[in-house]
């Protein structure tokens, strides 16, 4: 029974996505596993060749000849890795970050549409059962004897309400552990309002940490009052996600961004009490610039200003004018 229940939620489900006909169900030229490529390059901090095939469980050949498309249609390039030039990094173009985005809206729209057939009071109960499904068949998962295995953390855009979030658990984290007052959380809460009205979705982001199917950090990358420089802000990892290099990731991943999006500098504002984060920065290649002391969110606190050049100083060649 339980054999013949999974397959009818199969063909239920499939039918229900559009999965057989990808392309026509969302309105665009992919199929779903070109778009789940599109996706990955999109949102994973690791777009190696042998990274998305892993990640995706797809043949290396077809996933070869899929990536050679793309190349073809403009929406990827492809060069040697930075760590290791025996393996194949990808980058989407601006085309193909184009294509990455309207394939995330269609595919939030079609959710949408989805979630419109449930009574709002039951859509809770819905999103429980479908967690339910994924933990119980999720390959990972079962009990040990130091209890159960979590899932694999993942990185990916906000969805409608996260943003609230964001400004919540920031207030709560930072109120727990620095005894910071409600002025941090009415800044964050400025910061989210700002980019949530106006924002360029093409050179600006964020990020939301996923594990076990809830959110459990963030980070954010802006532009910045100075041309041709974007700034990090709002870096969050939830104290019981830690450990997972979720940090480095987030900071990892904004700093990739910028460098594709085309901005020539990355910088920060922290406070000299965040020292797991600055760690974090400085193993980034981010450099300390300033310090100033002030007192904020009701605490004494250290002000610093940090840098990362994006690209390398052009060379001056022999006999030119510095």
């Amino acid at each position: 029974m339980a054999v013949q229940e999974i397959r009818a939620f199969n063909r239920f489900y499939t039918n229900l996505i559009g999965a057989l006909d990808y392309g026509k169900h969302l309105y665009t030229p992919f199929t779903l596993t070109e778009s789940r490529v599109l996706y990955e390059l999109a949102h994973a901090s690791r777009t190696d060749a042998a990274d998305l095939r892993a990640e995706l469980s797809l043949d290396a050949g077809y996933l070869s000849r899929l990536l050679t498309k793309f190349e073809r249609d403009g929406l990827v390039g492809r060069a040697p890795s930075e760590q290791d030039a025996r393996r194949q990094r990808i980058t989407l173009t601006r085309q193909g970050r184009e294509a990455a985005a309207l394939l995330d809206e269609r595919s939030r729209e079609a959710v949408g549409s989805l979630l419109d057939r449930v009574e709002p009071a039951r859509r809770p109960e819905l999103a429980r059962a479908m967690r339910t499904v994924r933990d119980l068949l999720d390959r990972s998962a079962g009990a040990r004897e130091d209890g159960p295995v979590r899932g694999e953390p993942l990185l990916r855009n906000s969805v409608p309400g996260e943003l609230g979030w964001i400004v919540q658990r920031h207030g709560a984290v930072y109120a727990a552990e620095y005894g910071w007052n409600t002025e941090f959380e009415g800044m964050v809460a400025r910061i989210v309002a700002d980019f949530a009205q106006r924002h360029d979705p093409r050179r600006e982001r964020v990020w939301i940490a996923e594990l076990d199917g809830l959110p459990v950090g963030s980070v954010m990358c802006v532009r910045d009052d100075e041309p041709g420089t974007a700034r990090l802000r709002l870096l969050l990892v939830e104290p019981e996600a830690r450990g997972h290099g979720l940090g480095a990731r987030l900071v990892g991943t904004v700093v990739d961004f910028a460098r594709q999006a085309g901005y020539e500098a990355l910088t920060l504002w922290t406070n000299d009490v965040l020292a797991g984060a600055r760690v974090l920065y400085e193993r980034a290649g981010f450099t300390l610039v300033s310090e100033k002391p002030h007192h904020s969110y009701g605490a004494e606190l250290i002000g610093q200003d940090w840098r990362l050049p994006l690209r390398e100083p052009a060379v001056r060649q022999e006999g030119t004018a510095p």
